[in-house]
């Protein structure tokens, strides 16, 4: 763990703050050679209304959860996140963690636990290095 681990980690969780989700906001940064290449944040998809919860109080099934809002970012940059670490505020549930190994990211970077493990489990079983920040 390094100082800027923990300084990715407290950007993630300023970007959290732009979503418009009400049950949990979540940042993410994926960062490469000591650059930021990524951000995202969890939302609905471009062109939806920014409101995260049906009137029960549910999260949407469409929303993006911050993980593969960064991911899809990346990817539409042209750059490639290969080799990067991902800084997120909650740790990827197992869709995010599919699509983080798929992307080549090699390290995982979170604050808050989910209460389901079987993300981290899927990217540890990966080779994926995970590590969890206070």
């Amino acid at each position: 763990m390094s100082k800027f681990d923990v300084s990715y980690i407290e950007m993630a969780q300023v970007w959290a703050r732009n979503s418009y989700c009400k049950r949990r906001q979540v940042g993410a940064l994926i960062v490469k050679d000591k650059m930021i290449i990524s951000d995202g944040y969890n939302g609905t998809p471009s062109g939806f209304e920014n409101i995260c919860e049906d009137e029960n109080g549910v999260t949407k099934p469409y929303v993006l959860h911050a993980e593969a809002n960064a991911i899809t970012k990346v990817a539409k940059s042209g750059n490639s996140s290969e080799g990067g670490t991902l800084y997120v505020t909650a740790s990827p549930c197992i869709e995010c963690s599919k699509l983080i190994i798929q992307a080549g990211i090699k390290r995982v970077v979170y604050k808050d636990e989910y209460r389901l493990t079987d993300g981290i489990d899927l990217l540890r079983k990966a080779g994926v290095e995970v590590e969890k920040i206070d």
